[in-house]
């Protein structure tokens, strides 16, 4: 029997995916929300109308998805395809193939390429432009220590996160080597990576209740202000439970940020001073996913059981597009000292 979500979860979306959700994000010009899940669809919704616009069906499960344009975006899935999908037609087509499930794709506008990250140990990129056919789209191949967990693109920069605790920094414009070859810093799994909005390093989260704020500059400078720590855990009765962190989303105005952990929390931060600003009603079930609208407006939460205690009876996956308020993410100026006496 499925619980009725918490008062304030925000709108649940309907005709939502029959399996886990994988990832959801919205497009950069609209309210249009693309998701992605072990159901082997990707299905358009326009978020505010609360209306599905679209579906498309893969050959096996779809373990991520973004956007292109408006009308227009790309899914990789654990059939080894990535797909570009036209919203207007319905039409689809394989831009290409990996020699194993493809964990991770986004675009780079930077670029005009897709980059796509997978369990075969590659990163590899493509021209949505080039002529039909795989072998035309394909642009480079480029080795990983480990399997493909999580890509993030901010301007020409490429964050690799793969299993084994590596991340590799690339520039687009050169991607014969990686820029830096670093080491999470975080002891557990990654689970996530995001790049800040500003440009200047990346958040990572494990599956231990942990995330890291890293800087790209590696002057002795930059270097001191990175910081790990610990979230979406509780303690009862002298015992602690960590979650997951699976998802980070950055609000594209203030620059603070959402986690979603298997807690069923999404929690929101003011990485610059190291403070929580808000955490909304729990979910009904782990936090699978998370994405702002262009501007901030709307943030939406995949409710959607993942797997960690196995095939287990759950809540049903769900999609919510929550109203955000100004005071739940924006920074809280810092207390100036108090003046002197004269």
């Amino acid at each position: 029997m499925s619980v009725p979500p918490p008062a304030g979860s925000g709108r649940e979306l309907s005709n939502p995916p029959s399996d886990g959700i994988s990832n959801l994000c919205f497009s950069n010009h609209s309210d249009n929300l693309l998701v992605s899940s072990w159901d082997k669809s990707v299905r358009l919704y326009d978020a505010s109308a609360n209306l599905l616009k679209g579906e498309f069906l893969h050959g096996g499960p779809v373990l991520d998805c973004c956007f292109h344009d408006d009308s227009s975006g790309f899914s990789a899935s654990a059939d080894h395809t990535v797909r570009r999908h036209v919203f207007s037609t319905g039409k689809e087509d394989i831009l290409g193939r990996h020699d194993a499930p493809v964990r991770c794709v986004e675009y780079s506008y930077a670029a005009g390429q897709v980059i796509t990250g997978s369990w075969d140990k590659t990163l590899k990129s493509w021209d949505p432009r080039g002529a039909s056919g795989p072998e035309h789209t394909l642009v480079g191949t480029y080795p990983q220590p480990e399997r493909v967990y999580s890509l993030s693109l901010v301007g020409h920069r490429l964050v690799v996160a793969t299993a084994g605790r590596h991340v590799n920094v690339y520039d687009l414009r050169n991607m014969s080597q990686p820029e830096q070859r670093r080491e999470s810093s975080l002891k557990y799994q990654t689970r996530c990576v995001r790049c800040y909005p500003n440009g200047t390093g990346f958040a990572l989260s494990s599956v231990e209740g942990r995330v890291a704020m890293e800087f790209f500059d590696l002057s002795e400078a930059s270097q001191s202000k990175k910081y790990a720590f610990k979230c979406h855990r509780k303690s009862e009765a002298g015992r602690d439970t960590v979650y997951p962190v699976n998802a980070i989303a950055f609000h594209p105005i203030y620059g603070t940020f959402a986690t979603g952990g298997c807690d069923g929390y999404v929690n929101v931060w003011d990485g610059n001073n190291k403070k929580r600003l808000y955490q909304y009603s729990k979910y009904p079930s782990c936090i699978a996913a998370l994405s702002f609208n262009k501007d901030g407006r709307l943030l939406a939460v995949a409710s959607s059981y993942t797997f960690e205690e196995g095939d287990i009876s759950h809540e049903p996956d769900a999609i919510y597009v929550r109203n955000v308020n100004e005071v739940e993410v924006k920074p809280k100026p810092k207390a100036l000292p108090a003046a002197a006496p004269l």
